[in-house]
């Protein structure tokens, strides 16, 4: 049996941002991974967290799904905190990889937690379509290379990407959830080879 974190890294703002997209998200994937026989922790940042528990689920997790809202083009600031707190003060997962002897071994290549996968799942007020466009907001970057600073915390510490979902829009009034869910459940049935039901 493989072992999922789910981590949600949602800030609470008032009238803004309360957590509830974040939480279906959270929602869905324990139902989905339970359903198809996972194990299953969680970490709500928003609730407090105590730093080496926290080390304790990395180890634990094959699995790790990052499920965060993207405040100003990054992590909210308590979020930012949570990876400080853990890679810096828990385990010492960060291993650079280089080596004053050998300069073939490059930067960012010895990561502790190497075997492990994770996935970003992102809520973002900004369209899709200012992705991966030369003429968008964010200068023709797809969504995975305007979040690589989130994507190189997980691959410092040696974890491979899954694919990564994002919903957008998030304030429209149109807004679909059961169809953005669908979409959800797609890629988590993608990244951990569930095969879907006829």
């Amino acid at each position: 049996m493989k072992n999922v974190l789910i981590i949600n890294g949602h800030q609470y703002y008032k009238n803004v941002a309360k957590g509830k997209l974040s939480k279906a998200f959270v929602n869905k994937a324990e139902e989905f991974l339970k359903s198809n026989n996972f194990e299953v922790k969680h970490t709500d940042i928003e609730e407090s967290y105590k730093i080496i528990k926290e080390c304790d689920k990395f180890d634990w997790a094959d699995y790790i799904i990052f499920q965060s809202p993207v405040y100003w083009m990054g992590l909210p600031w308590i979020t930012k905190k949570y990876f400080d707190q853990i890679l810096v003060q828990g385990r010492q997962y960060k291993n650079d990889g280089t080596s004053r002897t050998d300069s073939s071994k490059k930067y960012g290549s010895a990561g502790l937690l190497k075997g492990k996968k994770y996935m970003l799942s992102l809520t973002y007020n900004c369209p899709s379509s200012e992705f991966d466009n030369k003429d968008g907001f964010f200068d023709g970057l797809t969504l995975d290379q305007t979040n690589v600073s989130t994507h190189k915390i997980f691959q410092f510490c040696g974890l491979e990407a899954m694919q990564t979902y994002s919903i957008h829009d998030v304030f429209r009034n149109d807004l679909d959830l059961n169809e953005e869910l669908e979409k959800f459940t797609n890629i988590l049935q993608t990244n951990f080879n569930i095969k879907k039901e006829l």
